[in-house]
């Protein structure tokens, strides 16, 4: 018997650092980490000890003679990687944690995520190092509250690993500050040793079309954003009267909004999905959801497991047409001569046998378009359609646009083509990729040279791609490099004490949320969600969150 890895995995490593025979790939010390969809045990090197079980902190470990049905295609995904890629056992290499000079460090995190819970959870290891975490909102753990789908508990029972962070002595919250304009970045560098950037990339990209910038048209960010309770979002509204919803792009964010629109309500409502939405998609007429792609089923952005899981939606048929199986040449030459990379494989694989399942009984539908790409979103003063064109390949097999064109009807229009990060006062930014110029998590300037005590991680480090388990490797590289420089002595000595910030913002009408109100609003929303049956009840405004954070007035 072995162990399979399966849907829920975040690629956060953790159960690589316990696996006594070395048997799970790709490691953080091979290239392909940063990139991999997921993790995957190898099936002849797995002693069967189960350590692994224990670590994964989503749950995402299972022996193979008890999978669930629908975990079965997990068997095949685990054993297929290593078709193609070694998986040398033996021992894991050990972990050595330096010394560090004598004397306090003090360090800003701004930014509540992952990769700056991270680096924060690499940093607060060594008892000198004094963390104090800013966020903007008045709740933490960024796109894990406010980006994971609501129908996937798993991914976020990783805030587990981060509350084990917030409990530390050497770290402290103050969050409902936003840095750059309750505190400018010199103050904060006047008071701190280090200061590390990771506030995410939070704005979307445009598709550069005309009538995108219709009503009805809107960014996946945005939506994501409200059916999660954020408080920027939570006064959106969506029009969600016609029968067909189109989203572009077809990475996972986009299933994560196909699968909100389309499942049962009544399933939702045990999740933590925001009531504002929930009411609204009680009331909505969508009963198709079109997905498009401007590549070939081949090239998915998607990855494997979210491919699988939306198969699983129940009443919701996935539709896949023939016509739209077509692949590159050199696709096509690899699949033959079987030396296509086994993920391309088991995206090609997958799609082929959905489009196979030729009985679509079910009144709900989402249908992947591939090569397909929009040209114009149609209507006058609301979104009434899409113009797509049909792309096909060149002699060279790059993908290119045919004379073939259609529209599709609609009344709603969802932009999922990826975000991109904002500029930080203070910081260079390159607006080509969205993020801060940095070697290895060190922000440096236009000729190269690190600006002492400035750090970076996440996405604003290295662009909006990857999961939770990239931002671990990336919150920890950015870690590690800051501990390289307090060995080193390459941190600024800070010219004023980090006593006075809370009395300075205090000063300002800032009142900063420290970790006793983020565990009273965490309180009144566990509680909140008892009477609706849910598993969280979230609080979506700024001033109802301040008011739980507070905590219930005595008597």
């Amino acid at each position: 018997m072995a162990f399979v890895i399966t849907r829920p995995c975040c690629n956060d490593a953790s159960c690589v650092s316990v696996c006594p025979v070395n048997c799970i790939h790709p490691t953080p010390e091979e290239p392909e980490f940063r990139t991999a969809e997921m993790l995957y045990i190898d099936p002849e090197s797995c002693i069967d000890c189960g350590a692994c079980v224990d670590a994964c902190p989503v749950g995402a470990i299972f022996p193979d003679g008890e999978l669930a049905d629908e975990d079965e295609p997990y068997l095949r995904l685990n054993a297929d990687y290593y078709l193609d890629h070694d998986g040398e056992a033996g021992e894991a290499p050990l972990r050595r944690v330096p010394k560090l000079p004598d004397g306090d460090v003090y360090i800003a995190v701004v930014g509540a995520g992952p990769a700056a819970f991270y680096a924060a959870e690499e940093l607060v290891r060594f008892g000198s190092v004094q963390v104090d975490m800013y966020d903007r909102l008045p709740t933490p753990y960024g796109l894990v509250r406010a980006g994971v789908a609501p129908d996937h508990a798993a991914t976020k029972a990783v805030e587990r690993t981060f509350a084990s962070t917030e409990r530390k002595k050497n770290f402290q919250y103050r969050l409902d500050v936003t840095v750059g304009r309750d505190i400018m970045l010199d103050e904060l560098a006047d008071r701190y040793h280090a200061v590390l950037h990771a506030s995410g990339a939070s704005t979307d990209k445009k598709l550069g079309i005309a009538g995108e910038d219709l009503p009805g048209s809107v960014a996946a960010t945005e939506f994501v954003a409200w059916y999660n309770g954020h408080p920027d979002h939570a006064d959106d509204v969506y029009d969600l009267s016609s029968h067909r919803a189109v989203i572009v792009g077809n990475g996972n964010v986009a299933l994560d909004v196909a699968r909100i629109l389309l499942t049962d309500p009544d399933e939702l409502a045990s999740t933590d999905i925001a009531q504002h939405a929930l009411e609204a998609l009680r009331a909505s007429s969508i009963r198709e959801v079109v997905i498009l792609g401007r590549r070939s089923i081949a090239d998915g952005a998607y990855t494997n497991s979210e491919f699988l899981s939306i198969g699983l939606v129940d009443g919701v048929d996935v539709v896949v047409d023939d016509d739209d199986l077509t692949v590159s040449p050199q696709i096509a030459a690899q699949l033959d001569d079987g030396t296509v990379d086994t993920t391309i494989g088991s995206k090609v694989r997958l799609a082929r046998e959905y489009a196979a399942n030729g009985t679509h009984s079910a009144d709900r539908r989402v249908v992947f378009r591939y090569l397909s790409a929009p040209t114009e979103v149609l209507g006058d003063s609301t979104v009434t359609g899409v113009r797509v064109v049909r792309n096909g390949y060149d002699a060279q097999g790059r993908v290119c646009p045919t004379d073939e064109t259609s529209e599709l009807s609609t009344g709603l229009v969802i932009r999922s083509i990826g975000y991109r990060g904002q500029v930080v006062d203070g910081l260079p930014f390159d607006e080509a990729t969205g993020t801060v110029p940095n070697h290895a998590g060190r922000v440096v300037n236009t000729e190269g040279e690190h600006l002492p005590g400035q750090y970076v991680a996440g996405w604003l480090k290295r662009g909006a791609s990857g999961g939770i388990g990239t931002n671990r490797f990336c919150g920890q590289e950015t870690a590690s490099v800051i501990v390289e420089d307090i060995v080193g002595g390459a941190l600024p000595t800070p010219s004023l004490s980090r006593d006075d910030v809370v009395a300075m913002l205090a000063s300002r009408g800032v009142l900063p949320i420290d970790g006793g109100g983020w565990s009273n609003i965490d309180k009144a929303e566990r509680t909140a969600s008892r009477a609706v049956g849910s598993v969280r009840r979230k609080i979506v405004t700024i001033a109802k969150l301040r008011e739980a954070a507070a905590g219930p007035i005595p008597g």
